[in-house]
């Protein structure tokens, strides 16, 4: 189920208002078993099968944060007394308590890496026996893995609990409704914000309901549905016909590129304030995801505005606890492409991800070891700003092609090596048509001009409110007749 679906805007999302709002005199744990049962029926629609895998995860997790709390694997013996603050940060751990941490990690990855690269190492697999002429060695191809929806993202959640719990950032949480919540919480389930666990602890267990933070929400989503609807799928339609052409001119390759750019922004971007209105009308303050970014300076300013959660999960989570800067210039640009890399191989298994990843990481080692009142740094921000959107766009490439071939090719064609077919006449007659060229300018306004939903929405006024309602209802009426309405993150 996604946000931009009529089953979830007629019928999901009143039901769970309803709901919700029906036990708002509630407990606090009844409201929260609320929300984890509506997540569950969310993230089960598609497959239910996968709601086993979902609640085994969370099981297990919950279960090792409470060993970790109490240092026993007989901790059920101390369950009467509470647990009413975390570890001490600097005490030393126990041997049960790294086993814990250490069964989590691992089962957590190994479940993440059998789902998400399964396929990708089958194929390679096979390519590599075939190239030596030991084709007799392949794996039937019958064997093949569905990716379970956003498996990364909650994966991703679970890890930061149980990691913050034994760091000792985190109070251990007693309840397993309140965790199962936090986990399964479908405002921000299958897509992000990857919410770090102490950002929200307290949320789950003392929030407030008010008019100012349903109504912030409601513009959030309705401004996020119109961002998705009317601008991020006419730009994707642009970039599925660029790249999925047999050939085109240089001049419409960067024309697909850049309205590729446009998409995954603006349908991302779209997504996280929807997930971000919903949990505001749901009594959560989700942290911000999202900040302009192609009005960066630098691709190093670019991944402190784009996917914010995720780019702080990979900074706390895996740059530091690998030395971070702390250890010299050399170990420093070696855990940038590292973690960049990872990054990558997060997003898809696949070469074009980790070739994704590798220019972020070298651009971003490069950055930093630029001289810090050198000439670059010296440039006007528009100038830097036009040299790293170019860097990005270039990347984006990678991530979007089909294949490390067919990205080499569009690179090339954008570069003017190809494109000159006789069938690349016919594409310009598919690509500029006046609808996507007005989707194409609007979204340049909004990406480089406008202010974006997070300040718009920080003060409503009537008009406000007027603009928001007609976007919405407009994106409604486009929604039910359109049949275009991917949502490029899902697959992660």
């Amino acid at each position: 189920m996604v946000f931009s679906s009529q089953i979830f805007l007629f019928y999901f999302l009143p039901f769970a208002l309803i709901v919700y709002y029906g036990l708002a005199k509630a407990p606090q744990r009844w409201r929260n078993l609320s929300l984890a049962l509506l997540g569950y029926i969310f993230y089960g629609w598609a497959n239910p099968k996968f709601i086993i895998l979902m609640f085994g995860t969370t099981f297990l997790d919950w279960t090792l944060s409470i060993v970790i709390a109490y240092s026993s694997w007989n901790f059920w013996r101390d369950w009467k007394a509470p647990i009413d603050h975390p570890l001490e940060a600097n005490s030393p751990r126990t041997k049960t308590q790294r086993h814990a941490l250490a069964a989590s990690v691992i089962s957590n990855l190994l479940v993440l890496g059998f789902f998400k690269y399964f396929n990708f190492f089958l194929e390679s697999y096979n390519g590599a026996v075939t190239d030596v002429g030991l084709g007799h060695y392949q794996w039937d191809t019958y064997f093949r893995v569905i990716l379970p929806l956003g498996i990364s993202f909650y994966t991703f959640q679970s890890l930061s609990y149980i990691i913050d719990v034994y760091r000792g950032d985190a109070k251990a949480m007693r309840n397993f409704i309140d965790f199962s919540c936090f986990v399964s919480m479908f405002p921000h389930l299958v897509a992000g914000p990857i919410l770090k666990f102490s950002f929200l602890a307290d949320q789950l267990e003392k929030r407030s309901l008010t008019m100012e933070k349903f109504a912030r929400g409601s513009a959030f989503f309705m401004l996020g549905m119109g961002k998705k609807i009317l601008l991020a799928n006419p730009c994707g339609k642009i970039a599925d016909l660029t790249f999925n052409a047999h050939s085109v001119h240089p001049l419409d390759a960067w024309f697909g590129a850049v309205n590729y750019a446009f998409q995954i922004f603006l349908d991302f971007s779209a997504y996280s304030d929807m997930a971000i209105g919903l949990g505001l009308m749901f009594g959560f303050v989700f942290a911000r995801n999202f900040d302009a970014p192609y009005r960066s300076g630098s691709v190093t300013e670019f991944w402190r505005r784009w996917h914010i959660s995720l780019s702080t999960w990979l900074r706390e989570y895996l740059y530091i606890p690998l030395g971070g800067n702390r250890k010299g210039n050399v170990r420093t640009y070696v855990n940038l492409m590292l973690t960049m890399i990872l990054g990558g191989f997060w997003h898809g298994a696949g070469w074009n991800f980790l070739i994704w990843g590798g220019l972020h990481g070298g651009a971003l080692a490069t950055e930093r070891a630029l001289p810090a009142n050198g000439w670059y740094w010296k440039l006007s921000k528009y100038i830097r700003g036009v040299f790293t959107f170019l860097v990005v766009l270039l990347a984006w490439v990678f991530f979007r092609a089909n294949d490390l071939p067919k990205a080499v090719s569009y690179i090339s064609t954008m570069f003017g090596f190809g494109g000159n077919t006789a069938s690349a006449t016919i594409t310009p007659g598919l690509l500029y048509k006046p609808l996507y060229i007005g989707a194409f300018v609007l979204s340049a306004i909004l990406v480089w001009l406008l202010p974006d939903t997070w300040e718009w929405t920080q003060v409503l006024t009537k008009r406000k409110v007027v603009a928001c309602t007609a976007i919405f209802a407009l994106a409604v009426v486009v929604l039910v007749t359109q049949e275009y309405n991917p949502f490029i993150y899902f697959k992660f």
